[in-house]
């Protein structure tokens, strides 16, 4: 009996593997998903598919916004932007540039990662910046030719915890 166990599971291990491995070939860039893009043209379709042949849901206007990566599909990105919208773009339509949206109320951009240091400028909603590092709480931003510190809870553009320089 024992045996019959051990060929069905000599026969699943490379449907298993098989499988993996075509979940796997999902993630055609390699890199890890979920991550932070921004948009490389001033308009940039949203299709409600991976592939041309589906309709385009909305159009961006704007280049830089960043827009969240949460799924990929051979040169196709599915994209999260800041009010939650989702779709998918073609790769050619996005850069790894990493920007960052500000959000809610105007925010401080401030000299260090503190919540007393000076402030350098501050920023209304919808203001993009180029977003230079992170810490886990705080990131380093370049917003109108200024750069300092923002906190990451007030701008749209990091993952939570994220660190990078």
């Amino acid at each position: 009996m024992n045996w019959r166990r051990l060929i069905a599971q000599a026969l699943l291990v490379p449907l298993v593997v098989g499988s993996v491995a075509l979940a796997a070939g999902r993630n055609g860039s390699g890199l890890p998903v979920p991550r932070f893009v921004s948009l490389d043209a001033d308009e940039v379709n949203v299709r409600a598919g991976p592939g041309k042949r589906y309709p385009v849901s909305w159009r961006f206007l704007r280049e830089g916004l960043p827009v969240k990566v949460i799924d990929e599909f051979q040169t196709w990105y599915k994209i999260r932007d800041a009010d939650a919208a989702e779709g998918w773009v073609h790769k050619s339509l996005v850069s790894g540039r990493r920007m960052a949206l500000v959000q809610g109320a105007t925010r401080a951009l401030l000299r260090d990662p503190n919540p007393a240091a000076p402030t350098l400028l501050l920023a209304e909603a919808g203001v993009q910046g180029r977003l230079l590092s992170c810490r886990p709480s705080w990131c380093e931003i370049k917003i109108a030719g200024r750069t300092g510190w923002m906190r990451r809870d007030h701008f749209y553009g990091a993952l939570d915890g994220e660190v990078f320089d």
